[in-house]
């Protein structure tokens, strides 16, 4: 969070420039007729709520969490199980069918947010290492119990369709566009609420008790208690882009809760700007382009792509947000009168 109206203007206006960006990605795709680049913003968009979201407790509250990608597996879960009822002709609930977004999306960020309860009850009893380490634990404790379920086939389910928004809405998520902004409306909303929080109370106690916690103790704060309300709606959120994923992919696996998913979610917070909620939305899409860019470059991507990481973290140290925010104040203006005098000069 910024210290100071410049720099919150600035990043205000940074938040809006991308957002204008989402906005018109589908008509720019259209124009240059590559429907690709709708597919990808939607990967990045999706994975951008998890990012959102994992940054509430890693860049304010300081809690690392090398498990967040089991709320994701967990959102992405319930849609598949939604699914499978749904192919056996069974229901959740007689007034909803069970692949309707007002039932099985609710119920996914719901069952997220309950499993984050409890496992932040346990893990919020430790710190650092272990605060890890038990995270990481509780993640792969559930990476294999989906991965021993039976009805998913082979290690997996292919998914026949995106699920259904009710007929008086007239959206289809089928349609790729329409599913994007949706998506893009999941993320403006999770982001703005995450927002309030922070620039609430609640926001200024868990990053003073991230700061010094033993002295938010002595004035009698209960840190313990917002940590653990951060928790659940950071896991709340990871289920949101789990039942994003799920549609998006059309596909649901154990490998959404493999701990390297939880490792690139930290990435892209930290290569973004951690503590800033915009910084881990320009992460993830750094990081899926950059992937998407060196898998056409070599096979070996993988290679290339760690030192190129390691760099990003030891010359920006607050990420690309950082960098952007030390350009001159005036950069957007010199941008727009360069554009100006190309487009004189042409």
């Amino acid at each position: 969070m910024a210290s100071d109206p410049a720099a919150s203007g600035r990043r205000r206006r940074i938040a809006l420039a991308l957002l204008a960006v989402g906005l018109a990605l589908p008509g720019y795709a259209v124009l240059v007729d590559q429907p690709f680049l709708v597919t990808l913003a939607t990967r990045i968009v999706v994975l951008a709520v998890a990012a959102v979201s994992l940054d509430l407790i890693l860049g304010y509250g300081g809690l690392v969490s090398f498990g967040h990608a089991a709320f994701v597996g967990i959102g992405a879960y319930a849609v598949g199980t939604g699914f499978f009822l749904d192919f056996n002709n069974d229901t959740l609930l007689g007034w909803a069918g069970s692949v309707d977004v007002l039932l099985i999306w609710p119920l996914g960020i719901l069952v997220a947010a309950l499993v984050a309860l409890a496992i932040g009850v346990i893990s919020l009893r430790t710190r650092g290492i272990g605060f890890i380490m038990i995270t990481l634990a509780f993640a792969q404790m559930l990476f294999f119990l989906v991965q021993s379920l039976r009805w998913q086939g082979d290690d997996s389910l292919a998914l026949w369709g995106r699920s259904e928004l009710p007929d008086w809405t007239g959206l289809d998520l089928n349609d790729t566009t329409t599913f994007y902004y949706v998506a893009l409306a999941c993320l403006v909303g999770f982001t703005w609420l995450c927002s309030r929080l922070v620039d609430a109370p609640f926001g200024r106690i868990l990053q003073a008790g991230r700061q010094n916690e033993r002295r938010m103790r002595a004035l009698g704060v209960a840190v313990d208690r917002h940590r653990l309300a951060a928790f659940v709606i950071a896991g709340a959120g990871g289920g949101l882009s789990g039942v994003l994923l799920a549609n998006a992919a059309e596909f649901v696996g154990p490998a959404y809760l493999a701990w390297n998913r939880s490792g690139e979610l930290i990435v892209m917070v930290v290569l973004g700007g951690m503590g800033t909620l915009i910084g881990p939305i320009i992460g993830a899409g750094a990081l899926v382009m950059l992937e998407e860019y060196l898998a056409q470059v070599t096979e070996h991507w993988q290679i290339v792509l760690g030192p190129v990481l390691l760099l990003a973290v030891l010359f920006a140290r607050r990420g690309i947000l950082g960098l952007i925010e030390a350009l001159p104040g005036d950069w957007m203006g010199r941008l727009r009168r360069w554009r100006a005098r190309r487009s004189g000069d042409v």
